[in-house]
Formats: C-alpha cells, sequence, structure tokens
C-alpha cells in the first residue's frame, strides 16, 4: 500500500473533489467508510447531496472556525491522505478500509487512540483500490495536531497492515535514496525527446567523473570539460571551495541548476572529498613487462569484496560497496559500445544499492579504487578476455550485496541488486562470447583434457562433473593447458581458483574458473630451483606446494595425488 500526504486551506474545495462523479473518472461511487465518531453525514449515501456536503464541511470545520476566533488556528488547516491498494491485492471490504483508515490517522497522530480530543476525519472511498482520508488539523481543545513525520509513521503502519492482511508488500526505503525527478521535471525531458530528466542525466555524469578523479582539482576539471555540462564552483568568502552546481547546457530556457546534495545525498562536495582523501596517495607509473595489469587488479579486488561482507565491521562492508559502485559509474569509459548501455543501466541501478543508513569508510577498498583509476589511464583492451573477467567476478559481488543487505532488512537495496544483476549479465555475455569462443578453439588433445578432468575432481570434486559438463569447459582446458606450459601446476591454481569464492553462486562453473585461472597464470610460473625445492617440501611434509594468491596469502596445504594412468572418462 502506498499512502500520499498533503495539506490545504479548503475543506469545501477537498471535500467536493472527494465526492465529485464528473470530472474525476475512477470517482465510481464515492461514500464513507468511516469518520471519527462513526456519525458523519455522508453525501454519497443521502438524497439531498449538496446540503449534506456543505453540513460534513461545517462538522469538519467545527474546531477550525472555533480556534480561528481565538486567533491560533493554522493557514493550512487540511489533511489529506490517499491509500491506494496494489493492482495485485484483493478488493477490501468498506469496514477493512474503515480499519485502515483507523489506524492511520491514529499512528500519524490525528486522532490517537483514546484521544476524545482527536481532530475530526473522514475517509471516503470512491474506487475499489483505494480510499481518501480528509481531515483538519485542529483538535476538540483547539490545539493543532502533532503529526510530524506523517508520511513515514503512515508508511510504518501500512507495512505491518500488509503483512497482518495478507496483501502485496511494498518495497519500501531508508530515506537514503536519491531525491526522485519532478512531475515537472519528467514532463520537461518528455517534451525535449529524453528518456531521462536532466537531474538524473547530471547525477550520472557527476558519478562518473567522481570515479575517474583522484583531487577535487581533478574532478572540477573533468567536469568542466564534459560537453553540455555547466558548471559552477561556489566558495566562501575566504575564497575556499564551498560547493559546486552543475546544469544541462542545451536547456532551451535558463538552465537550471542543481547543486550535488540535490543530484544524490552521496555527491555533495564534502562527501566527494571524503571519498577522494581516503584513497591516499596515487602509485606512480610504471613501466616493463613486470608492471601490474590494472584490470586484473581491479579483478582480484572486487573478488575479495564478498569476503569483507562475511565479516562483523558493517562500516566497511559500506565502504566496499560504495568502491564498487564507482567502479561501476567507470566501467562505460573504458569498455566497447556494445556493451556500455547495459553498463550504464547496471551502474545507475546499483547506485541504490551503495547507499545506506550505514555510515561508509572509505578508508576500505583502496585497491579497487587505484585499480579503476589505472584502468581509465590506459587503452581498453581488446581482446575482451579482461572485461568478460571483471564482469564475472562483479556479479558475484552483486548477489553477496544483495544478501548483505537482505540480512540487513535494506529492502529497496535489494531490488536494485537484483536489477543490477539482469544488465551485468547481458553485458557479460555479450562480452564473454567472443574470447571464450577463441578459448574454445585453442582445446589441447583428450590426453591433456583427460589429465585435467582429474585435477578438477582433485580440486573441485563436489562441482566437477557440472563443470565438465559444462559448454564452457573446452575454453577452460584451453587456459589449464596454456598455464601448464608456461610453468604452472594446474591442480594448484584449479585449487586457488576454487578457495577465492565458492561456485555455488554461478550459473557457469567453468567460466568463473576460466577467468580466474587466466588471471592467476599471468603472475610469473616457479622457475626451476623454486620448483625442485617445492618438490622436495612435498616429499617431506606429504602435502602439495602452495602457492600465494592474488592478495598474497597461502591457501591450505592441498594432499598430493598421482594422476591415473591412461584415459579416465
Amino acid at each position: 500500500m502506498i499512502a500520499k500526504i498533503s495539506g490545504g486551506t479548503d475543506t469545501a474545495g477537498l471535500i467536493r473533489y472527494l465526492f465529485d462523479t464528473k470530472k474525476a473518472k475512477d470517482h465510481t461511487d464515492p461514500h464513507l467508510v468511516a469518520s471519527w465518531d462513526g456519525f458523519a453525514p455522508d453525501p454519497g449515501r443521502a438524497d439531498d447531496f449538496d446540503a449534506t456536503r456543505k453540513l460534513l464541511v461545517a462538522d469538519l470545520d467545527l474546531h477550525v472556525k472555533q480556534a480561528r476566533r481565538l486567533g491560533h488556528a493554522p493557514e493550512k488547516h487540511t489533511w489529506h491522505c490517499s491509500i491506494r491498494a496494489a493492482e495485485s491485492d484483493r478488493h477490501l471490504s468498506d469496514d477493512e478500509w474503515a480499519d485502515i483508515a483507523r489506524r492511520v490517522v491514529a499512528a500519524t497522530g490525528i486522532a490517537p487512540d483514546g484521544d476524545p480530543d482527536g481532530c475530526r476525519w473522514v475517509a471516503v472511498r470512491h474506487a475499489p483500490d483505494h480510499i481518501h482520508i480528509a481531515a483538519t488539523k485542529v483538535r476538540a481543545d483547539l490545539r493543532t495536531a502533532r503529526h510530524w513525520n506523517d508520511y513515514l509513521t503512515a508508511d510504518h503502519e501500512l507495512a505491518a497492515i500488509e503483512k497482518e492482511y495478507g496483501l502485496f508488500q511494498v518495497v519500501r526505503g531508508d530515506r537514503t535514496a536519491a531525491e526522485r525527478p519532478t512531475r515537472a521535471e519528467q514532463e520537461k525531458a518528455r517534451r525535449a525527446g529524453h528518456d531521462k530528466t536532466a537531474r538524473e542525466r547530471l547525477r550520472t555524469t557527476v558519478r562518473t567523473v567522481v570515479a575517474a578523479a583522484s583531487t577535487i582539482e581533478e574532478f572540477v576539471d573533468l567536469l568542466s570539460h564534459i560537453d553540455g555540462v555547466l558548471v559552477e564552483v561556489v566558495h566562501f568568502p575566504s575564497g575556499d571551495v564551498r560547493g559546486y552546481k552543475v546544469a544541462v547546457a542545451d536547456d532551451a530556457q535558463a538552465p537550471i541548476w542543481y547543486s550535488g546534495s540535490k543530484l544524490a545525498p552521496d555527491l555533495s562536495l564534502p562527501k566527494i572529498q571524503e571519498r577522494l582523501a581516503s584513497m591516499g596517495p596515487q602509485p606512480t607509473g610504471q613501466s616493463g613487462p613486470r608492471r601490474p595489469n590494472p584490470w586484473h587488479q581491479a579483478t582480484a579486488a572486487a573478488q575479495r569484496i564478498p569476503h569483507h561482507f562475511d565479516q562483523p565491521d558493517d562500516e566497511a562492508s559500506q565502504g566496499h560497496l560504495a568502491a564498487f559502485g564507482e567502479a561501476l559509474d567507470a566501467l562505460p569509459l573504458v569498455t566497447p559500445q556494445t556493451v556500455r548501455h547495459q553498463l550504464r543501466e547496471a551502474a545507475t541501478a546499483f547506485e541504490r544499492a551503495t547507499r545506506s543508513r550505514i555510515r561508509a569508510d572509505h578508508h576500505h577498498a583502496r585497491a579497487l579504487r587505484g585499480a579503476v583509476r589505472a584502468m581509465l589511464r590506459e587503452p581498453a583492451p581488446k581482446d575482451g578476455a579482461a572485461l568478460a573477467m571483471f564482469l564475472d567476478a562483479a556479479i558475484l559481488v552483486v548477489i553477496a550485496a544483495a544478501r548483505w543487505h537482505q540480512l540487513r532488512h535494506h529492502d529497496q537495496q535489494v531490488a536494485a541488486a537484483h536489477q543490477t544483476l539482469v544488465h551485468l549479465q547481458a553485458a557479460y555475455d555479450q562480452a564473454a562470447a567472443v574470447p571464450l569462443a577463441a578459448l574454445a578453439q585453442r582445446r589441447p588433445p583428450q590426453q591433456t583434457v583427460d589429465r585435467h578432468i582429474y585435477h578438477l575432481r582433485q580440486a573441485v570434486p563436489d562441482h566437477a562433473e557440472q563443470v565438465v559438463e559444462d559448454p564452457a569447459f573446452g575454453a577452460l582446458t584451453a587456459v589449464l593447458a596454456e598455464a601448464e606450459a608456461a610453468g604452472h601446476d594446474p591442480e594448484q591454481l584449479l585449487q586457488q581458483a576454487a578457495d577465492q569464492r565458492a561456485l555455488d553462486d554461478a550459473d557457469s562453473p567453468a567460466r568463473v574458473l576460466t577467468w580466474r585461472i587466466q588471471r592467476l597464470s599471468t603472475r610469473p610460473a616457479p622457475s626451476a630451483r623454486a620448483r625442485a625445492a617445492q618438490a622436495r617440501s612435498t616429499v617431506r611434509s606429504g602435502s602439495a606446494p602452495q602457492l600465494p594468491d592474488a592478495a598474497g596469502h597461502t591457501p591450505a596445504a592441498i594432499p598430493t595425488s598421482q594422476p591415473p594412468q591412461g584415459r579416465r572418462r
């Protein structure tokens, strides 16, 4: 159920609207279902409509007129609350709507339970799926009703009503969402041929620029060089930067300016300063063959995020969510045109999942932020494997984020994460198709495949058969063969890839393992001396040699085993 609350100055006009059957098409049978004392005159059931309507208005305005004579009646003395059921809900009876109305006026402070001096009110039903509550805000003791936060209290009461009545439970937020565009903004965008309002377009632009910037000065500079965007920096009298505001340059009329906080709570200048300050100094540029690949670094950092969600530090988890949201914001800048639309939609959807009542500790997730900014400063990879690798990790991050929010009853954030998954999966399917097909063409001979099947059964026994039957298994055997040719131990790589994150969430575990092993195998293989030392250690300890993962951690010992002779299917 959804409530909309407004105030006004004209009781007669409000009642006239509620009982009108000519102008309003959905006013089919207006009548009272409840009132402050149960005896209010009902124009909808009276023979003389006009006389009864005037009588009802006079009864509602009684205390208002008394307070006005004493000089302390509120100017906006009417309180109007409409309550609409979901389309999928059953039709409620008049008695059920009456009960709902009484509970809402009690919860909001208009007519508290057991209070004989509560305000006068009526509930009018003129359509099957909704009612209107009309009240005057002067109590019988001539004091003005205390109804602060009435929207929030009404919403809480409606949430309880939905559960008790077995109705559709509306996804409710925690008042941290970005401000929605007004109807006027939406109509203006429609007339201009835009699918999104100026506020929404500017919000996306600013979030992308924040993800690319390392300092406030760079943020302002990047923003000022974007076509179609006007930027104005606001200063204190001392000359220090106070804030900023942006507008759409192609506005036919005078540009409408939005401060950062009007775009989204986390886009105010202080919030941006806090986020950028937590990044610390950026690493200096490196060159040469040992230069780290920022796409691989970003993927490794993203793969570690679900582990952080399992920790008790909610502020750190919120910080990782914010950093991952920044990564999604930046991704369309360095990806092929074919996937940009889906990635932009994913970033827009996940933006809601990056905010909650939990304060983010931005000092976490520095590795991801640094890698993303490094990605933006070099050409995008041409083969598509690096993008597919990152998107594969990103999908698991979003799944974990949805679970994290669900445990904390962040309903809107959960819905946003689910919506993000739809777009990320579509982008991944497009990005992964070509590199997976290229890898599958390099599938090794069957004898090598059989050996890798054995390694697979040793490393991930719970998923081995599912992986072997996966259409992407050919690509997996190709990367295992190439890693082995480069000097890596395939079984150890499989074990490390499986240890990075459980495969239970993956639609295609073979694809997950393919990208993880391809990234792990980019590290230099152990030298002959290192392999000999590992072999001696294995003989002494009875366990297989161990390789550190991308974070530098060493996994638990892996029991040694010898592959069988000949083929094994």
